[in-house]
């Protein structure tokens, strides 16, 4: 199966906001899940183990407060390698959504780095998937994320990309991706704030 894995979508809330007017909002913000939303725990299977980054709460429900779906696009080759099963993966993804609330989509790939897959960040599968599954262009979707692989992802998607570092980010990943926020309160902030095409005035 060379296919990301869409988990099952949790709907937003009910009661969210519409989109404010007057604003070109991104049509949604997809979170990397590992080192960005959580703590990164390598193949992490136990959802005892699940830690929220600094900040996440804050800037997952900025998002949501402005009306913008969200969703999480991960790469888990603990999967393909044997050492996660799909129901272990689906009892993170519930502790995820206990800590932060449901996400709209979870885009998933289940592939090991040798297997050719189109949906293995830096690969853009993952964000086209989501996006298709929300029913949103990717050129207008922000992708948010701690590494290298998840800005070039959305660069290869069409979507704009924001990094934010983290110990496990290298220097050239940050030289390159273009758009960086010190916490993922500011990468929120940055998302949500329309791109001014070069050379138009602010």
């Amino acid at each position: 199966m060379t296919r990301p894995w869409l988990l099952s979508t949790a709907h937003e809330p009910a009661d969210a906001p519409p989109p404010r007017p007057g604003r070109a909002l991104p049509a949604a913000v997809l979170f990397d899940r590992d080192g960005t939303l959580v703590a990164d725990v390598p193949y992490n299977g136990d959802p005892a183990r699940v830690a929220l980054m600094p900040g996440a709460r804050e800037a997952v429900d900025a998002v949501r407060a402005a009306g913008v779906p969200v969703g999480v696009v991960t790469n888990q080759s603990g999967l393909a390698r044997g050492l996660l099963t799909r129901r272990q993966v689906q009892d993170v993804r519930l502790r995820v959504e206990e800590l932060l609330g449901p996400f709209a989509v979870w885009a998933v790939c289940p592939h090991g780095p040798g297997d050719g897959c189109g949906c293995r960040k830096p690969a853009p599968g993952l964000v086209l998937a989501a996006c298709r599954s929300l029913g949103v262009p990717p050129g207008r979707t922000v992708v948010i994320g701690d590494i290298g692989a998840d800005v070039a992802a959305a660069r290869a998607a069409g979507a704009r990309g924001v990094l934010v570092p983290t110990a496990a980010t290298r220097p050239a990943e940050v030289a390159e991706s273009g758009t960086t926020a010190a916490d993922l309160p500011e990468a929120v902030r940055l998302a949500l704030t329309p791109a001014v095409p070069a050379g138009e005035a602010r």
